[in-house]
């Protein structure tokens, strides 16, 4: 496990499912519930000459096992290094298959790009990262590009198109031997302090709304 730097900023996103392998739906709602990446700004390597973006998977499931990562790129020059938690992950470059199952099911059809993907190491299923667990995959950035360049790319500016990144996970050993795919939403997800905001507003709004219907039952 490598030391973890402290990250200028970070934006964190959830995502949707491809496949429906388990018909029922679990699978897909679990992995809905429990998958996420946080996308870190590393900042220029002055050493390498590039600026770099680590990408940090969890999956706080304890019924699956998240084992095969892909990015059909954006802004993303090659992959610097692999880190993980610790003991129960091992992961390493190239996934297999090439590219995310279910990749056509995407829309448009999710296309790995070469040499962007990783996979747990055999035994895949307990070398994945499951709950408490994570990967984290740091790339370099073309030249000139940011990590700002980084999250307008995962905006999807093009639908998907040129220019544009996504990141496929591969997820396995759901109850039933099922497995899943999924593609990160292009909206971050909220974070916990604007959260906290939106429910004080909805709070207020309560609150006035309940005093509003109070004082129209006085005056009646």
């Amino acid at each position: 496990m490598a030391y973890q730097p402290l990250a200028a900023a970070s934006t964190t996103y959830g995502f949707y499912g491809i496949t429906l392998n388990d018909t029922s739906g679990g699978a897909v709602v679990d992995g809905v519930a429990n998958l996420s990446v946080e996308v870190i700004d590393l900042g220029f390597n002055s050493l390498l000459g590039f600026n770099q973006v680590e990408f940090k998977f969890i999956n706080s499931s304890t019924s699956s096992s998240l084992t095969d990562v892909y990015f059909d790129d954006g802004s993303l020059l090659g992959i610097a290094s692999i880190t993980d938690s610790g003991t129960g992950v091992s992961f390493s470059q190239f996934a297999s298959p090439g590219n995310l199952p279910g990749a056509n099911l995407a829309s448009p059809a999710f296309q790995t790009t070469a040499g962007f993907s990783a996979d747990s190491n055999p035994a895949v299923s307990p070398n994945g990262v499951t709950n408490g667990e994570w990967v984290a995959i740091k790339f370099n950035l073309l030249s000139g590009k940011t990590y700002a360049d980084t999250l307008a790319a995962l905006a999807l500016p093009n639908g998907g198109g040129a220019g544009d990144l996504r990141i496929g996970l591969h997820v396995q050993s759901y109850p039933g031997g099922y497995s899943e795919s999924f593609i990160n939403n292009p909206v971050p997800v909220p974070e916990a302090s604007t959260y906290a905001m939106m429910l004080a507003g909805l709070g207020l709004v309560g609150l006035m709304g309940a005093a509003r219907r109070k004082s129209l039952q006085i005056a009646a």
